[in-house]
């Protein structure tokens, strides 16, 4: 295997507008009994890559940290540009730098994610710095599913983002919070992330897609 750049891998005749999906180790082994944590991991990765790499004018990727995970790499399709960073402002930089002038970042636990909520997110950013998609919460704000930006960052949003990732849990209160006045970031549709054995009753068995995450999970019930 040849050694990895230091930052991205860049893809030629790439969109203007991107969606990444952010790559990091699971924070807990929470899942079914008999179901490997590292391959529901990857299997709900490759869903979640798969609903971006399925949108229309848009170029998908990959964000990793850390910079190493063969296995996420291997989810991917040929030539998908591979990001390096550690956070969220990185990873928008990196992007720009790859010829981004928008670009989405998206949880890898969102293996039913709608490709429209993501669309909208685009559609939010053309009159905005910034859109979110909220990640359904219990009671409380629960983090994101994505975050959208126009690029290259307002200096405000990317000093925001150098403290705040996805798995923040009042990570809009905080981008919002760090404007300089309100309207800034605004909030699309939310929805949900599996984090928990407990989250898998949110997949909807009829809905289509995360196939990779419905194989590994049959024989399983999605309801605790």
């Amino acid at each position: 295997m040849t050694d990895a750049p230091a930052r991205v891998t860049a893809v030629d005749g790439a969109s203007s507008r991107f969606a990444a999906v952010l790559s990091r180790p699971a924070r807990q082994a929470d899942v079914p009994p008999g179901i490997d944590p590292d391959e529901l991991r990857l299997a709900m990765l490759e869903d979640t890559y798969e609903v971006v790499a399925g949108l229309e004018l848009v170029t998908s990727a990959l964000v990793l940290d850390p910079p190493d995970q063969p296995d996420a790499e291997a989810v991917t399709w040929p030539g998908t540009p591979i990001v390096r960073e550690a956070t969220l402002a990185g990873a928008f930089a990196a992007l720009h730098a790859l010829g981004a002038d928008a670009a989405a970042l998206v949880a890898p636990d969102a293996p039913d994610l709608p490709p429209l909520l993501i669309g909208k997110l685009f559609r939010a950013v053309g009159s905005a710095p910034a859109a979110a998609c909220q990640a359904d919460g219990a009671t409380e704000p629960d983090g994101l599913v994505a975050l959208a930006a126009r690029l290259p960052l307002p200096e405000w949003l990317a000093g925001a983002l150098q403290d705040v990732d996805l798995d923040t849990p009042d990570a809009l209160a905080r981008l919002r919070a760090a404007a300089p006045r309100p309207g800034l970031v605004p909030q699309g549709p939310a929805w949900h992330r599996l984090r928990t054995a407990g989250d898998l009753r949110l997949l909807d068995p009829g809905l289509e897609g995360w196939e990779n995450t419905r194989a590994l999970l049959e024989g399983h019930p999605l309801s605790s």
